[in-house]
């Protein structure tokens, strides 16, 4: 059964029209055959064996920095992907304790020090969380 190469995701067609090599570089044009017979000279290949090895790490090199710069904004498109499925199925997760959300609360507060924060702050220490998420005043002496 014949095939578009193109439309294979394992072939080189594919991966060069999606974007996912390097379709131009001249480290490329090292790779291909030469059906041209040399008469065999020690220093020739030798030059020639130094030579593959030096363009292998260019090669290698620029593969690292195509790749880096392909996948630069992967990172905040998938937090952005993560927080829009968890804002979608926000009732599948368990419910946060009352003592988690204080805490938590707590930790915002602490970083933004107001007077008036403060006296909350005081304020919240003096209630009794109960089981059930409400809160219970206490008795203070």
């Amino acid at each position: 059964m014949k095939r578009n190469p193109r439309k294979l995701k394992w072939t080189k067609a594919f991966r060069k029209s999606a974007g996912k090599e390097m379709i131009v570089d001249t480290t490329l044009t090292f790779a291909a055959r030469r059906n041209i017979p040399v008469r065999y000279n020690r220093d020739h290949i030798e030059t020639t064996l130094k030579a593959m090895e030096r363009i292998s790490e260019i090669r290698a090199k620029r593969e690292r920095a195509f790749y880096k710069k392909r996948m630069a904004g992967n990172k905040e498109r998938q937090r952005e992907a993560d927080r829009k499925l968890v804002a979608e199925n926000e009732h599948l997760l368990p419910r946060q304790r009352a003592s988690e959300r204080m805490a938590l609360e707590e930790m915002d507060e602490e970083r933004v020090v107001v007077p008036a924060l403060e006296e909350k702050r005081k304020q919240k220490l003096k209630q009794r969380l109960l089981v059930g998420g409400g809160v219970e005043e206490m008795d203070v002496d």
